[in-house]
């Protein structure tokens, strides 16, 4: 890799004029504001931020927001050092990598830097760290929203690492919710139908690959661990904790050991959450009993302000979801996949994929299977399939094609009862069944006549060349 750790992570980005430190800002909502603002009104890609000094905590106890808000720390995080200079381009090297990427296990450690410091007993205090209150309408201050949730299937030696938020709630304890069909709310699950407590260990800063890891739709039986070891091409060094048998980050900046215990349950939300809206409100959610704490000497928590798009994880999850969707659908045979693109309003909600089409039919396999596929299935609602020649990534090119190239009444299907969440905005307040709808959209040119339809009226690639040559690309605006 290209760094060693987060904290050299950050020397880099540093170095590169990505990473910007402010000091003496107040958690209680100037945080989340200026990160709100900065990540909304900055084009294209804003710097990472460090807070410090911040309002009734220690000097040196930071939070870090912005992580993945630019491509080129996506790929320092990567080590990607292919040029490139169209974030479509990107995705297809990391869908390449993923493509190639074996698994590589994580290896045992006796202790790191997350052993600086540990406190048990009374001295565990998660209010010594400075969670903010990000969103005005908030329930609570949020410790986790750029961190780990480390737990383990009862039945088997799988190790999931996933992202879930948490809650400040007093000095030992903290709310969790875990949507349901997430790798963590299985496990949940087996071990209180075998009313046995959930061993979690929660990572509050760490190396942000294993971030990316846990932001990835790694199937089930896969550790996220060793994916990221898979990405990196050497094993991530873990230490077992002694008081929940699960392993954390060796130089894991916060690391919090304890248990969720079946029946269980405290007020956790409202909370702003990705797509926008505060779309869970108040309940009763099963919560952590922390036993231990273990800190780095000035500890950095890692932080993510999800709000009204876009904000500091659109990106990320529009190329990992991207990839993710591109990978399956090669892997169902497929062909000619020529692009995927989840839009940054929508990452989870919009996405299109480009294809040259070769047989009847195949613009709608690519649609239905990229609208129900694992990396493309949760909370998903429109799926739109357009010819090669349209750049999914600019919505230009997608609005022309759905304009020109979709006849709704034979090119618009709607599946019904499909993976949803309690976060989908759309789905009543009172439901407790959380299914949605979804559109696969056809915006190709019809296959059975594609010789006959209309030609593009464009420049030609031979005069485009011409005139680049002649002016230069950066009269265009162009790198």
């Amino acid at each position: 890799m290209n760094y060693d750790g987060l904290r050299d992570w950050l020397d880099k980005i540093g170095q590169r004029g990505e990473l910007t430190t402010l000091e003496n800002v107040d958690w209680n909502l100037e945080m989340g504001a200026i990160v709100d603002v900065l990540y909304r009104e900055h084009p294209p890609y804003p710097p990472a931020l460090i807070f410090d000094k911040i309002k009734d905590h220690k000097p040196g106890y930071r939070t870090l927001f912005g992580h993945f808000a630019s491509p080129q720390r996506i790929a320092l995080t990567l080590g990607v050092n292919e040029e490139f200079d169209h974030v479509l381009e990107f995705t297809r090297i990391y869908h390449e990598k993923i493509k190639h990427c074996v698994p590589v296990p994580r290896t045992e450690v006796k202790t790191g830097p997350a052993h600086e410091n540990v406190r048990e007993g009374d001295r565990v205090n998660l209010l010594d760290f400075p969670a903010p209150l990000l969103h005005e309408k908030d329930g609570g201050r949020y410790l986790g929203t750029g961190h780990l949730v480390i737990t383990k299937d009862p039945d088997s030696d799988w190790v999931n690492v996933g992202t879930y938020r948490i809650m400040s709630q007093d000095q030992n304890t903290a709310g969790i919710y875990i949507g349901p069909g997430k790798h963590a709310y299985i496990h949940k699950q087996k071990y209180f139908e075998k009313n046995q407590p959930m061993p979690v260990n929660i990572v509050l800063g760490s190396d942000p690959l294993i971030w990316f890891a846990a932001s990835c739709p790694v199937p089930a039986g896969i550790s996220e661990f060793d994916f990221a070891g898979g990405l990196e091409g050497k094993p991530i060094e873990v230490i077992r904790s002694d008081i929940t048998g699960l392993p954390y980050p060796a130089d894991a900046e916060i690391v919090l050991e304890g248990e969720i215990r079946p029946g269980e349950l405290k007020e956790e939300g409202p909370f702003g959450e990705w797509p926008g809206y505060y779309a869970s409100p108040q309940s009763l959610e099963p919560f952590i009993r922390v036993k231990r704490i273990l800190h780095r000497n000035n500890p950095i928590l890692s932080c993510a302000n999800p709000a009204r798009p876009p904000h500091t994880l659109t990106l990320l999850r529009a190329i990992t979801r991207s990839a993710h969707v591109w990978e399956e659908l090669e892997k169902a045979g497929v062909p000619d996949i020529r692009g995927v693109w989840s839009h940054e309003p929508g990452p989870r909600q919009f996405t299109v994929v480009a294809i040259k089409q070769r047989y009847p039919g195949h613009v709608k396999q690519a649609g239905v299977i990229a609208s129900q596929c694992f990396s493309g299935g949760y909370q998903n609602r429109f799926t739109i399939v357009v010819d090669d020649d349209i750049d999914p990534t600019r919505i230009d090119d997608v609005v022309w094609a759905l304009s020109t190239r979709c006849d709704p009444e034979t090119g618009i299907d709607i599946q019904r009862r499909c993976w949803s969440s309690s976060l989908d905005p759309m789905i009543h307040p009172d439901s407790k069944v959380l299914l949605n709808s979804r559109a696969v959209i056809e915006a190709c040119r019809p296959y059975e006549w594609m010789s006959k339809f209309p030609e593009v009226a464009e420049t030609s690639p031979d005069l485009r060349k011409q005139v680049l040559g002649k002016y230069g690309r950066a009269f265009f605006g162009l790198r």
